[in-house]
């Protein structure tokens, strides 16, 4: 297993390796290596960004917070993308939270950095708007299977899309955090990670989740997990064309 503090280069990540050469060595000495710990927040719903993140190892989940202090995840990034899509929307602020989810690294830019290379309109300015439709399309399929498809459905998909943004290991991730970010009690997630359990798709022992079957997992899910994978790997090449 990946430990959080084993250095990554930046073409770990998938978003900075599909980079034309020249946008990546423009960006390379500005791009900082950074730790990311569990449940650190990389920025606040209605703050400023003053960086993008470029998670490797680490994932990052995209909460939406209610008044009362309520939050539900919309989304999450790991090494196929970035945080901080407003940057370059042209809003400069989000009305979300990005939290660590699993700890690791990742590497972060400038946001002026990242804006200049935008406004050039060349190949990178479409790269990240492939990105945005990619992380679009997560947050509505997120939306519909929220309110159509039953929790159990709901975990396998959040297992898969997890797993899918882990270089390797076990997710490590408590029944109260899930919780918190399928926006639902604790007791509920509790039966449903048991279920899955029980029929040997996963062990979960103290926080620590380790998947037994994907191939049940994926049997097991809504097709909202398929939509979402579809739509990265097309929009998304390992390696863009210079």
């Amino acid at each position: 297993m990946t430990h959080p503090t084993q250095p990554t280069r930046p073409r770990d990540n998938r978003l900075l390796a599909a980079l034309p050469d020249a946008a990546f060595e423009r960006w390379l000495p500005a791009l900082e290596p950074v730790d990311m710990p569990l449940g650190q927040v990389l920025c606040e719903s209605g703050s400023q960004l003053s960086h993008v993140y470029f998670p490797t190892t680490a994932i990052v989940s995209l909460l939406y917070v209610l008044e009362d202090g309520a939050s539900a995840e919309i989304a999450v990034v790991g090494n196929e993308g970035l945080v901080g899509i407003s940057l370059f929307m042209g809003g400069e602020s989000t009305p979300s939270r990005a939290v660590v989810q699993s700890a690791g690294r990742g590497y972060r830019l400038r946001a002026a950095a990242l804006k200049d290379e935008f406004n050039r309109a060349g190949p990178v300015l479409h790269l990240l708007l492939r990105y945005t439709q990619a992380l679009i399309t997560q947050m509505s399929q997120t939306a519909v299977c929220n309110r159509h498809h039953s929790l159990d459905q709901q975990l396998c998909r959040w297992l898969l899309l997890s797993l899918d943004r882990l270089t390797e290991g076990d997710l490590v991730m408590t029944q109260e955090l899930i919780a918190n970010m399928l926006g639902v009690r604790r007791e509920g997630v509790t039966e449903a990670a048991g279920q899955l359990q029980k029929a040997g798709l996963i062990r979960y022992s103290r926080g620590r989740i380790s998947v037994l079957d994907r191939a049940g997992l994926e049997h097991r899910t809504c097709e909202c997990y398929a939509v979402v994978k579809r739509e990265y790997d097309r929009l998304l090449p390992a390696r863009m064309a210079v």
